[in-house]
């Protein structure tokens, strides 16, 4: 019988120094060694894993990536996901606090997310590896009369040559057109805004641009609509909470931003093709 859970569960860090950044390394034969990560979940702190060996399976947003030696994966806290599959997996990972990340890092994380696996070159996954490896040391020297500095500014030398890695695989910000950047600003503003801002117009606005030449930027750049974006967030969260929490369909749509519990209901139906209480039952049942 499957636990109720009324809200999705959130793991903390566990970082009995208190220096925001928690680094290990472990080897699993199979997800039975590892089944506190079975359970679908979001972080509380920013998640990195490098695979070194074997194969893992995880679920992300209700997508599952196989992962295989020398690739990398970023989580984001936002992210609900679980581990799906071990096979003789060897596993370096690595969890950092939002407030101990550098502020030019953090503004980089949030753009790339989601975030992909990435596979790595030898020689990429031979730098990341060695400094994993340094960390792990750093993070053993607890004597150390700067500890705390020490482990926070390693752990930004390790996010950082992470992202370097996903940031080679998208444009730089010089070299984006004037609707990929607009673009770009709607997104970011899109994701801290979701539950409360609904009309294309409120995005416009904090934008200092038309909504017509929101549209027109956002329509060009990706293919979809200002409202499309919105809705299409908006019912990934809804995802989220309907089908690994006990909420009630009521319950989410207030928490939403959506007091018509019916229009809800009905724009749940119309995006994903069945309504809300079918796709809550799949995990339910």
């Amino acid at each position: 019988m499957r636990e109720k859970i009324k809200s999705i569960p959130v793991k903390t860090i566990d970082d009995t120094f208190n220096t925001g950044f928690v680094i290990g390394k472990m080897a699993f034969k199979d997800l039975n060694e590892f089944k506190a990560v079975a359970a679908a979940h979001r972080d509380d702190y920013h998640l990195f894993f490098l695979q070194e060996k074997g194969t893992t399976s995880i679920e992300i947003d209700f997508h599952t990536y196989t992962i295989k030696p020398s690739s990398i994966i970023y989580i984001h806290p936002n992210q609900v996901h679980r581990m799906l599959f071990i096979n003789h997996a060897t596993v370096s990972f690595w969890a950092v606090n939002t407030e101990i990340l550098n502020p030019e890092y953090l503004a980089l994380l949030e753009d790339i997310n989601p975030a992909r696996p990435v596979s790595l070159t030898k020689e990429v996954f031979s730098i990341i590896s060695e400094t994993v490896l340094l960390c792990l040391k750093l993070s053993e020297r607890k004597h150390e009369k700067l500890y705390q500095s020490v482990i926070k500014d390693s752990g930004n030398a390790l996010v950082a040559l992470v992202t370097s890695q996903y940031l080679a695989q998208t444009k730089s910000p010089e070299s984006l057109s004037r609707f990929e950047f607009i673009t770009k600003a709607f997104k970011l503003r899109l994701e801290t805004n979701f539950s409360t801002a609904k009309k294309p117009s409120e995005y416009a606005q904090k934008l200092n641009i038309s909504t017509a030449y929101l549209n027109e930027c956002v329509k060009m750049t990706t293919g979809y609509s200002v409202s499309h974006h919105i809705q299409q967030r908006v019912m990934l969260e809804a995802k989220r909470m309907l089908y690994h929490s006990d909420r009630s369909v009521k319950e989410i749509a207030t928490q939403l931003g959506y007091e018509d519990y019916a229009y809800f209901s009905r724009l749940f139906k119309k995006i994903t093709g069945v309504t809300a209480s079918a796709f809550q039952s799949k995990n339910h049942d």
